[in-house]
């Protein structure tokens, strides 16, 4: 790449500090990446945090960036600050072959101050090289930059009546940070400069491929590993980049001296083929459960900015559960489910729905307890009414993963997991959530947010059928789970 037709967005500085493979793939061969639909969520949340957070800037001016050129968008954005804006939105800068947008450009008493807004919780490390590129394209151009902000999301903030944006957002300040980067950022620019497309950077697979990102070009660069691999081992204590640089892949080639108990049996379980069943073990488990037994799942739905009063960023917030109710040994099972209406706040109904379906004194079932717990916790904080029986609820709760969790039962399908969706095709492989339209949490979160918005009638009632469907199996699942413990130890 000759200088002269040099391009280095501030999105691709970020990814060649990552990696210079990533950059090289991202500029090259970009059809080797997958973008999933998780991601573009993500991105949709920032887009729409940056907007908001241009408040806190009043009176500015946004720069287009749709149908226009780069060159286009920089003549405007320097006309709005030689004209007094007292802020630009997404301020555009393209000098020697360097191209960034800044969040929000706002005008200092001696200069102009970058914020770049982030609708995480906290500053991270690598928010400060992302505003360091922008800092030195700046800089570079004469501009008279004397600020640095991240702006970021508090989510010490609960909503009472309208958004106080004063309190929703926090301002931290790393000038001088940014500052004490800029030669490395010359550096690292420079570097990046000399990629050519007919030459690969020879960089292994390593801790970079998931930091501080997920790398969208994993699938080309771990194609050699095999499945399973040392990658596949899971638990704390395991090393798998360390078995990996010498030399060890496959599940049969890792010496089980070096790996913690837990990992030993997984990889020992894999390569036998075997199950182990402590019937002691799940015994016990079972007999701290008694009748009537209710199973409950939650789905809940969380985003930055709170559409709600007493909801604070990020807050998970329910809105469906589903719950099947055993009421004795031969009772047949019975099922209920709240799924809310679009747009509206689905907190009181929802909790005030599932105490009146819960038998008095339940023993009250789900996998992985602690989030249910935390979702009543927070509800019974909401409505101190009803915190009484919300109490008495979350103290009958059992914990089904319990059993799994111990290894008192332990399959080699299930690779190291004990997650409702790893222990579910082994021991009820007739439910499966692969035939559903929705088959995971993230999945149900962003069905319910499209449905709020949908003004499509037909798609709203699709939408509906499939969370009611997912949601309904999570809690016929541990029906199942719990059937085949009883008939492992009968």
């Amino acid at each position: 790449m000759s200088a002269g037709n040099f391009f280095l967005s501030k999105s691709q500085y970020i990814k060649g500090l990552q990696c210079l493979k990533h950059l090289y793939l991202y500029k090259y061969r970009p059809d080797l990446k997958d973008l999933s639909v998780s991601e573009e969520a993500v991105l949709q949340s920032g887009t729409d945090v940056g907007v908001l957070a241009q408040q806190l800037f009043p009176n500015g001016i946004t720069i287009p960036f749709d149908d226009i050129s780069f060159d286009e968008q920089m003549a405007q954005t320097l006309k709005a600050m030689d004209e007094g804006s007292p802020a630009v939105y997404e301020a555009t800068f393209l000098n020697n072959g360097l191209f960034t947008r800044v969040d929000i450009l706002s005008r200092e008493r001696d200069g102009w101050a970058i914020n770049e807004v982030k609708a995480s919780t906290e500053v991270k490390d690598a928010h400060y090289n992302d505003i360091a590129f922008q800092f030195y394209v700046l800089r570079s151009m004469g501009l008279p930059v004397t600020k640095a902000n991240i702006v970021h999301v508090n989510n010490q903030y609960e909503r009472i009546g309208d958004l106080d944006l004063s309190r929703l957002f926090a301002i931290k300040e790393i000038t001088e940070d940014v500052k004490t980067m800029q030669a490395d950022v010359e550096k690292n620019i420079d570097l990046m400069r000399e990629l050519r497309e007919d030459a690969v950077p020879v960089i292994d697979i390593g801790e970079q491929c998931s930091d501080p990102y997920e790398c969208s070009f994993a699938g080309h660069c771990w194609q050699h590993i095999p499945d399973p691999s040392v990658f596949s081992i899971r638990g704390r204590g395991v090393d798998a980049f360390g078995f990996y640089r010498k030399g060890v892949l496959k599940l049969e080639d890792v010496p089980l001296d070096e790996l913690p108990e837990s990992a030993q049996l997984q990889v020992t379980a894999y390569l036998k083929k075997r199950e182990y069943i402590d019937r002691d073990g799940i015994s016990e488990f079972l007999e701290t459960l008694s009748y009537p037994i209710a199973y409950l799942d939650f789905e809940t739905f969380m985003t930055a900015v709170p559409p709600y009063d007493y909801m604070r960023p990020y807050e998970q917030v329910p809105f469906q559960y589903s719950l099947h109710i055993q009421r004795n040994k031969t009772s047949e099972i019975e099922h209920y489910k709240f799924l809310a209406e679009p747009g509206v706040d689905p907190r009181q109904s929802l909790i005030e729905k599932l105490l009146a379906e819960i038998p008095e004194g339940a023993c009250v079932m789900a996998y992985n307890m602690a989030f249910e717990k935390r979702v009543l916790n927070r509800l019974s904080e909401m409505f101190p009414a009803l915190e009484k029986k919300i109490v008495q609820i979350t103290e009958n709760m059992v914990d089904l993963m319990t059993p799994f969790r111990s290894r008192a039962y332990y399959s080699w399908e299930m690779m190291g997991s004990y997650s409702i969706k790893a222990v579910l095709p082994v021991l009820a492989p007739a439910l499966s959530y692969d035939t559903l339209e929705i088959g995971d949490g993230g999945t149900a979160m962003e069905a319910y947010w499209k449905m709020c918005e949908s003004q499509d009638q037909e798609e709203i009632n699709n939408i509906r059928k499939s969370l009611l469907e997912y949601c309904h199996l999570d809690t016929l699942a541990m029906v199942k789970i719990l059937d085949k413990l009883r008939m492992l130890v009968a």
